[in-house]
């Protein structure tokens, strides 16, 4: 389960670079790297939408942030 944790938090770091690197200089880093393949674009954002979901399921349930009061 922490592996998991881990692995979603990576994606979404990822994800982020990559859009910030698309926002500043316009240049698709996720479209270059699917080789221009819709599929694999595709599938990389729904794999990012449901690292999103395990993200804020953890958050809520195992309340990591509990103890920093």
């Amino acid at each position: 389960m922490k592996m998991t944790c881990y692995g979603c938090v990576a994606n979404l770091i990822i994800l982020g670079i990559c859009a910030g690197i698309y926002a500043f200089t316009g240049f698709d880093l996720i479209k270059f790297l699917s080789f221009g393949s819709d599929v694999v674009y595709r599938s990389f954002f729904a794999i990012c939408f449901v690292s999103a979901l395990f993200t804020i399921y953890s958050l809520i349930v195992f309340k990591p942030y509990k103890g920093l009061k």
